[in-house]
């Protein structure tokens, strides 16, 4: 039987080759593909005519992508997998190439996608076909945030548990317990944030110190929802979904999804990705000129 891996080795050779009139049939009728770090505001696809729709647009004809360095985490659910991998992507029109992050939750259902979650630095896409002069504008005009509530908080894992130290992680953040923060994680780790440009490296407590130190400056009112978490078949990994619902310190609301991939070692967290929507935080903070201005635009 057609495994999910099978199905996204699929869809990246697809994609690599440019087949994108192909790729809608690896997916059901009713598939539902999510990309919660679109912009200006996350996106939804249902049925497989919309994405067929979606694969055939100017934009995906105008590019050329090739994906490497793949790494796919089978989890519990024998339906899920996630895909950490990075694109080389070239403009054909602009004549640019850029390299970006990309992580994907893909669940199969009788040899098909059925529904995805595709996580993509849209950032690096926008520079690579020279359009990041109008993001500024594409997330000014876009319909204001409605905030829903957030859902209650789950019953807490073992705070040493994978499941436990990402909750303690999410929820803390949440609380403002930034002088805790770094204590969750092991004293030599290395902490990524793949859709900030050159962010550094974390690699250390003081470094985690300073970098939530930055953080609770900021005077964001964050809550924790939509918490779902994906454990690997490797004991050590733990992939968690999440949004934030907040306001800046001017009482600007704000939405951001998130996507981490961990590993949790004797209780610490010793390595993680943390890809979240750094656009949309920008936006909202006002500091989307700096952060274009920081990637030469």
């Amino acid at each position: 039987m057609t495994t999910p891996r099978d199905l996204f080795d699929q869809l990246l050779r697809g994609i690599t080759e440019g087949r994108f009139a192909d790729l809608a049939q690896l997916y059901t009728e009713d598939t539902v593909v999510e990309h919660p770090t679109a912009v200006p505001r996350p996106t939804r696809l249902e049925g497989r005519a919309a994405l067929h729709a979606r694969f055939g647009s100017a934009p995906s004809q105008a590019i050329r992508i090739k994906a490497h360095d793949v790494t796919v985490h089978e989890t519990a659910d024998p339906e899920v997998i996630v895909a950490e991998y990075r694109y080389t992507t070239e403009s054909l029109r602009a004549g640019r190439t850029t390299e970006s992050a990309n992580i994907q939750v893909l669940r199969a259902r009788d040899g098909l996608l059925a529904h995805t979650r595709d996580y993509h630095d849209y950032l690096q896409l926008a520079l690579a076909q020279d359009a990041t002069a109008g993001l500024p504008a594409a997330y000014q005009n876009a319909p204001a945030y409605d905030l829903r509530p957030a859902a209650p908080r789950p019953e807490l894992s073992p705070p040493d548990s994978r499941e436990g130290v990402f909750q303690r992680l999410v929820f803390g953040v949440a609380d403002r317990q930034w002088s805790d923060l770094p204590d969750l994680y092991a004293a030599k780790t290395d902490v990524r944030h793949p859709f900030l440009p050159d962010s550094p490296v974390l690699r250390t407590r003081d470094d985690l110190r300073a970098h939530f130190s930055a953080a609770a400056a900021s005077a964001l009112r964050i809550e924790v929802t939509d918490l779902v978490l994906h454990l690997g078949t490797d004991p050590e990994v733990i992939i968690g979904e999440s949004t934030y619902l907040g306001e800046t310190g001017i009482g600007t609301p704000f939405q951001i999804n998130n996507i981490f991939a961990m590993r949790v070692r004797d209780g610490h967290i010793v390595e993680s990705r943390d890809y979240g929507d750094h656009l949309a935080l920008a936006a909202a903070t006002g500091r989307l000129p700096e952060l274009l201005a920081g990637v030469g635009e």
